[in-house]
């Protein structure tokens, strides 16, 4: 299997794992967004709360440039971890919401 189906699989599969831990209330639509055509892959959350809509991106995830970019983590979680966990390289992943100057001192990749 070549890199990138690799890395939209484990992306999507955890993305799956993610979801079903969110989608335990049943007033609040989970969505999984997969465009593999431009590697985009987001979970979020939809809801209807005391007459306002909630719209609340949790993950974001790109596949650019070979490198694995975790854009926005709204969890408490270690996403870099766990994709590293499911066989991601960390030399292969970015934290993209970290500057450019903090990503150097981490032990992913800067960009």
């Amino acid at each position: 299997m070549d890199k990138l189906k690799k890395y939209q699989q484990i992306i999507q599969q955890l993305l799956q794992e993610y979801a079903a831990i969110s989608n335990q209330e049943p007033e609040i639509e989970t969505q999984l967004i997969f465009d593999t055509e431009h590697d985009h892959y987001q979970l979020v959350d939809v809801i209807w709360k005391n007459d306002r809509r909630i719209y609340s991106c949790f993950l974001h995830l790109d596949i650019k440039d070979g490198k694995v970019w975790l854009q926005h983590n709204g969890t408490e979680n270690e996403v870099g971890e766990d994709l590293a966990n499911l066989g991601i390289p960390k030399q292969d992943i970015v934290i993209g919401f970290h500057s450019p100057f903090k990503r150097q001192f981490t032990d992913y990749a800067v960009g």
